[in-house]
């Protein structure tokens, strides 16, 4: 969605709360001086009845006007049809004051949920206006201002302290600390220096950057955020199509109920004024709009909480799901680790370190593996320039293979070995055993040289993991390295030899994936592009570092947007806690709606009072939902 159509929306939103706000008001004014006549001080007959007609009008009619259309586009009842009928019963016993009190009540407690469900929404639309309408160009007369919009991909933007970043990019030259709060939750500055990204709507604390663009502001982070957000709330949790279903079953069975009760009031011998006050009572306390609110308000909430906190929920299903989730399964280079592998060793078995290097470094020049990443790095930082390669061929879990100007190349682990064919040099054999991961790269069955990678795991990973565990979660670890690489890790973050899965082909994750299924909920952490198997047969995929990552960030069911695994455990407590104010919620609905229904039943509970318990516990369930918009997950990663 483009800025301008975004803040069209906006405003429509805005306008239509505003309206409705007004009409809240006039409708109190109407009941207020019918109060006063009634209660106070009599006033002229005229003055009265106008004002009554005001209260219903402005109360009643927009009610009326949404279980209208509700009526003739989909063709169900709507819970504003109650509200309507029961005014309008109240009305015909001559009860107009009560029915004045119930249509402003119920006209006040939507005012009050729309404004607050809006809160929620612009909670996150808000990033929206954190993009900056203008930016530094540097073009070939100097550095010219331009609208966010006129920047493409290559264009070289100027970021002095304190400017907000226009568009997701890298830096190319400079160096300078970010405030990332906006996009990925993380609260402290991160250092950003040359090669590294940055996103749109985040803020440039110190020194001058200048900034390559890498995506139009159509598929900025932001914009995907934005797009994601939006989407979530169109797909509906389990809670939220039960409540859904409800409402339109149980407002037939209400209507039908209360005019049940008329009978039944009239069969006892109640007069018909009386029977007919007494059957809109019923309907008013039956009404399930409290029921109907109860999940929505909390999910909402939660989902907006969530993306101001760095944490993209794919829907309300996704939330739920992942409150269930019994056990966490790992992947480690990448997820674990910081995939920030460094080369510890470097072994040539056929002609000088540096022309191995540029050769190896060629092959993994068309790898996004964090292995390959660590040999880029090692050639850079030696000087070396990565050899031309050509019709390059993935094997995952195996390694890579391509074409040079003397014939076949191929890099990777002993999986790849037996597939050329080729025998592990006695040299190697030693390495092959110890705990950093070995890569060899050969010609056919000759083996030209190895190098071997060492990865650390992540400062974030042991307390997130503990944080977790403390859950009562289970968790697995799984790699594709060998156990000693794997258990170097693993062991190090606290986890036992058990929980620790090494050695691992794709197949092997989905087949682990399948066996912890069977003891409850899983889900599965990845990077959203590789291992996509298992993350498709998890139950819930988590994607992590994914900010800038339109792939990443479309794979999974939970996205990170930081590298920061705290944000799981923060997450999971946010999932949880949204579960249990889902069920508070529900529970309060239920039950004053059932002490309001035995009350108008067979105690004579009065109009107003049944008014009051009813609005009064609809507008209790949107506050409590609301309480997550506070959550700790916006503000800070739990320790």
């Amino acid at each position: 969605m483009t800025t301008a159509g975004h803040s069209h929306a906006h405003s429509h939103a805005h306008e239509g709360e505003n309206a409705r706000l007004y009409l809240t008001v006039l409708c109190w004014v109407g009941l207020t001086i019918a109060t006063v006549d009634a209660f106070l001080q009599p006033l002229p007959p005229g003055l009265t009845w106008t004002a009554l007609l005001l209260a219903f009008l402005t109360g009643g009619l927009p009610a009326a006007r949404s279980a209208l259309e509700e009526l003739w586009q989909d063709r169900k009842l709507d819970i504003d049809l109650l509200m309507v009928v029961a005014a309008l019963a109240a009305a015909a016993v001559g009860a107009f004051l009560e029915g004045a009190v119930l249509l402003a009540l119920f006209s006040l407690s939507q005012t009050l949920e729309h404004r607050a469900m809006g809160k929620a929404r612009r909670s996150v639309e808000a990033l929206m206006q954190l993009r900056p309408e203008t930016a530094l160009r540097e073009g070939p007369g100097g550095v010219e201002e331009v609208a966010v919009e006129a920047l493409v991909p290559g264009d070289r933007v100027i970021l002095r302290p304190g400017a907000r970043v226009p568009v997701d990019g890298r830096v190319v030259a400079g160096s300078g600390h970010m405030d990332e709060s906006t996009v990925t939750g993380e609260s402290l500055p991160v250092r950003k220096e040359l090669g590294n990204p940055v996103h749109e709507a985040t803020v440039n604390l110190d020194g001058i950057l200048t900034v390559e663009v890498l995506r139009p502001l159509a598929t900025s982070t932001v914009a995907q955020m934005i797009r994601l957000v939006t989407e979530a709330q169109a797909m509906r949790s389990p809670s939220e199509r039960f409540s859904d279903w409800f409402g339109q079953r149980y407002t037939i069975f209400v209507l039908l109920g209360s005019a049940l009760s008329f009978v039944g009031f009239r069969l006892w011998g109640l007069p018909g004024g009386e029977a007919l006050y007494r059957a809109a009572t019923v309907l008013v306390a039956a009404s399930p709009c409290a029921v109907v609110i109860s999940v929505p308000a909390a999910i909402l909430s939660a989902l907006s909480a969530a993306a101001r906190g760095g944490v993209l929920f794919k829907g309300g299903a996704a939330l739920e799901g992942l409150a269930e989730v019994r056990t966490y399964a790992f992947d480690k280079t990448g997820t674990l680790t910081t995939g920030e592998a460094a080369v510890t060793g470097l072994h040539a078995l056929d002609g000088g370190e540096a022309e191995f290097l540029a050769l190896i470094a060629g092959l993994e020049a068309h790898s996004e593996h964090p292995i390959a990443a660590a040999i880029l790095r090692e050639a850079a930082r030696r000087g070396v320039t990565p050899a031309r390669i050509s019709d390059m061929r993935s094997f995952p879990s195996e390694g890579i293979t391509g074409w040079d100007a003397g014939g076949p190349l191929w890099a990777g682990n002993a999986r790849m070995l037996a597939r050329v064919g080729a025998a592990m040099p006695p040299d190697f054999q030693a390495m092959e055993t110890g705990a950093e991961t070995l890569v060899l790269m050969g010609r056919g069955a000759r083996v030209l040289g190895a190098v071997t990678v060492a990865d650390e795991p992540r400062a974030t990973s042991a307390p997130a993991l503990a944080a977790l565990k403390a859950s009562g979660a289970e968790i697995l670890m799984m790699t594709g390295d060998r156990r000693p690489v794997a258990e170097r890790i693993g062991m190090g973050l606290g986890l036992a030899a058990g929980e620790i899965h090494a050695a691992l082909l794709p197949a092997d994750k989905v087949k682990l994936v399948n066996e912890a299924a069977a003891r409850g909920r899983v889900a599965f952490i990845g990077d959203g592009v590789n291992d996509a198997a298992a993350l498709a047969r998890a139950d819930v995929g988590v994607a992590m570092g994914v900010a800038g990552s339109e792939v990443a960030l479309q794979a999974a069911d939970v996205a990170l947007m930081a590298e920061d695994l705290r944000k799981l455990a923060a997450a999971q407590a946010l999932a949880r806690r949204t579960a249990r104010i889902i069920r508070q919620n529900l529970t309060l609905a239920l039950g004053a709606m059932v002490v309001l229904v035995v009350g108008g039943l067979f105690f004579e509970l009065p109009l107003p009072l049944a008014v009051i318990g009813h609005e009064g516990g609809t507008l209790l369930v949107v506050l409590n939902g609301l309480r997550l918009l506070a959550d700790p997950i916006r503000t800070r990663s739990p320790a």
